[in-house]
């Protein structure tokens, strides 16, 4: 079986940042809005390093308006992912950007969104979950109405909630007040930490917040006893390899620690974050992870099922997927 059609579960992926440049460029044309400096002279997206990522990312965001806009883009984002075997994604999605923290217009986008999970769980067998998520550099006050969002439409799609954006502002202890209000309403939680603070973001992270799941999380490599605690305590790393080379946060495929890590027995996972952004898909990593490391099919199946343990969403959801994951072997 090629690594296109084996069956993949993804745990880390953002919506907006999976929107395909010509999407966004479709977008932008049919309102009339220019989209200086977001696209090189090849039509991808423009940035030298991970602060004008943010500003490109968030520029291309500008696009999208409406709770239509919003139901386009999940369309089109879950049927490209099931073109490459993925049949489970969670997405982190972002109240920030659609509706300004508003829970009345939240709710508007995220109906909007639902409709075209459930339309592509249909057609493409593509099943989607969603974890909202606070903006880290927008403050921990900004956090609160995010939170809120969550808490108020917690429930069979909205599982989770998590921290995402500029990782070296604050500390994690400065978001407690929204993760204590996500928990509250009984969502489960993940933070991006470790991509580019060193292992102490990560145990402050997972002290702090009490998260189960931690984005990226390769730094803990420099302090092995975390590592050791990481796996002891089961912990799961949503990994995103392409990502971490595009963005300079290793040097190389081949330094990448996910080998080391997942030898030493934590629990890692393998996602795609803002493919397009880093021109991956599911595919690509698996392509590479078997290039460079050796993965095998065995390898990538114990993956899968380390992923789907770790899913944020309900046991007949888990067991259906199951059912997919093994029937591919």
């Amino acid at each position: 079986m090629s690594h296109t059609t084996l069956p993949k579960i993804e745990l880390h992926m953002h919506l907006e940042g999976a929107a395909p440049p010509a999407f966004v460029r479709g977008l932008a044309a049919e309102k009339g809005l220019r989209l200086d400096g977001v696209f090189d002279e090849r039509g991808h997206y423009a940035y030298a390093d991970f602060n004008e990522f943010l500003k490109v990312y968030e520029a291309a965001t500008a696009v999208l308006k409406s709770p239509e806009d919003y139901r386009r883009l999940t369309r089109e984002v879950l049927a490209r992912a099931a073109e490459h075997g993925v049949i489970y994604t969670e997405s982190f999605l972002s109240p920030d950007f659609c509706g300004g923290g508003d829970v009345g217009a939240w709710r508007d986008y995220l109906a909007a969104m639902q409709e075209a999970a459930a339309e592509a769980e249909a057609q493409d067998g593509i099943t989607m979950r969603g974890v909202i998520t606070c903006i880290r550099h927008f403050g921990p006050d900004a956090a609160r109405p995010i939170a809120r969002c969550a808490a108020e439409t917690a429930g069979d799609f909205i599982t989770g909630f998590g921290i995402a954006g500029a990782e070296m502002v604050g500390r994690p202890g400065d978001y407690a007040w929204a993760f204590d209000c996500a928990r509250e309403a009984g969502l489960r939680l993940t933070a991006h930490a470790g991509e580019w603070g060193g292992p102490d973001m990560v145990a402050d992270t997972i002290r702090d917040l009490k998260v189960e799941r931690i984005g990226h999380g390769i730094r803990a490599i420099e302090d092995l006893a975390l590592v050791d605690q990481l796996a002891e305590d089961g912990i799961v790393l949503e990994v995103c390899p392409g990502s971490n080379v595009a963005l300079r946060a290793v040097s190389s495929w081949q330094a990448h620690p996910i080998e080391k890590l997942r030898a030493r027995g934590v629990k890692v996972t393998i996602s795609t974050d803002d493919p397009p952004f880093f021109h991956t898909t599911m595919t690509h990593e698996y392509d590479r992870l078997a290039d460079v490391f050796g993965w095998n099919e065995d390898d990538f199946h114990d993956l899968n099922h380390v992923a789907l343990d770790a899913a944020f969403c309900d046991a007949p959801t888990r067991a259906a997927l199951a059912k997919r994951l093994d029937a591919a072997r």
